[in-house]
């Protein structure tokens, strides 16, 4: 992908075929953070639950998303395709890019299942990595496709060279990378995935997924595929307005690749299916900058503490660079995840190969001091405490 124009090397076959999956699309079982965080209840949820189980910016909307999303309210009526337009406009002004580049989807998943349909098949497998975010995965499972989970590395990070061999060995469609990566909230060095992308043969395509770009900092670690983008046809990069914008309940992300790329995607998508809310709170929070700055920040303070907390009983959570940390409490975590919703807090769900770990999303600082609360409940906590210290 680049910034000036290109042209992909994508065959029409793929997108024939893309449009005849399209055309069934209401048959796609669509997975994304809301819907799989589903799978760790155990019972009937309270209505007044604390909710740290979807990644979710507990803060809300700015107060001009919010402004906006009240004043938009009568015409909702109306398809407002407008609407849409005017937030892809303000979008590329702010990327620098044309709008060419520029697809907006119900959410950040919906590329995710759209690139699965267009670039997977029977012959050409899904590869991610283990754990990582399941939603491509299943959308390939439904489709026939084979899934190809590869383990990651002692730190947590993408195995890049076992899927370049992957790709090469397995003739891959389509390689998923989420970078900081869900559910470890972990990060990826740039360097390692520019090397990997320039291995890999010249028909597989790559997903990047910056859902959680904005927690993730700057260092010599990570840099954006978005802000800092590669001379390569063959990369798609989505974002969401749902973590540090706080819309998840309006679904709204968006897609950036090729121009060409784009182009013969743009027929086959539904956009009436776009909410005209959500682009136009979205096309409002662009331009709140201070309180991206504001809610990275309080992210950051919330994530230090449940870290000191975590500390204080002898707990070691992976090191996160997003708003959720993933923990070993070394012990199943289908019995910590009753326990906590028996108390009325729902946290991640389940993630295989890690069976030991927890996924909690940061919440406010009430929420936070009730889940504390609560783990120190655990039969099992003061004895973790006690052996730690001993040894």
């Amino acid at each position: 992908m680049n910034r000036c124009a290109g042209a992909s090397t994508i065959s029409r076959r793929s997108f024939n075929r893309m449009a005849k999956l399209l055309a069934a699309g209401a048959a796609l079982p669509f997975y994304n953070e809301s819907v799989l965080a589903q799978l760790s209840k155990t019972g009937p949820i309270p209505s007044d639950a604390v909710k740290i189980n979807a990644n979710e910016n507990p803060l809300g909307p700015c107060a001009e998303a919010a402004e906006a999303i009240a004043k938009v309210i009568a015409k909702g009526g109306r398809y407002m395709y407008e609407e849409t337009d005017t937030f892809v406009s303000a979008l590329a002004e702010r990327e620098g890019l044309d709008t060419d580049y520029i697809l907006p989807f119900a959410g950040s998943s919906d590329p995710l299942h759209r690139a699965v349909l267009a670039f997977t098949s029977k012959e050409k497998p899904f590869v991610m990595s283990s754990p990582g975010y399941e939603a491509g995965g299943r959308a390939a499972q439904f489709i026939g496709a084979r899934v190809v989970q590869i383990p990651l590395t002692s730190t947590y990070a993408h195995d890049v060279k076992a899927m370049v061999k992957a790709a090469h060995d397995r003739k891959a469609g389509l390689i998923y990378i989420c970078n900081p990566n869900n559910p470890t909230a972990t990060l990826t060095p740039r360097r390692d995935l520019e090397t990997f992308i320039a291995k890999l043969p010249a028909n597989c395509h790559v997903f990047i997924d910056e859902a959680y770009h904005h927690y993730a900092g700057e260092s010599s670690m990570y840099r954006s595929f978005i802000d800092d983008p590669i001379q390569d046809e063959r990369v798609i990069v989505s974002r969401t307005f749902s973590k540090i914008y706080a819309l998840a309940g309006l679904r709204l992300g968006y897609a950036i690749a090729s121009a060409e790329l784009v182009k013969r995607v743009d027929p086959y998508l539904i956009w009436s299916s776009i909410n005209g809310i959500a682009v136009k709170a979205a096309t409002a929070a662009l331009d709140d900058v201070q309180s991206v700055h504001d809610f990275t920040k309080r992210n950051a303070d919330t994530r230090q503490e449940f870290f000191n907390q975590a500390m204080a009983r002898m707990l070691k959570p992976i090191d996160s660079h997003t708003n959720f940390v993933m923990m070993n409490v070394e012990h199943p975590c289908p019995g910590v995840i009753e326990h906590f919703q028996k108390n009325g807090i729902l946290i991640g769900r389940r993630f295989p190969l890690m069976d030991t770990y927890v996924r909690i999303s940061l919440g406010t600082s009430s929420q936070m001091s009730e889940f504390w609360r609560v783990w120190d409940m655990l039969p099992f906590a003061k004895m973790m405490q006690m052996n730690h210290l001993k040894s």
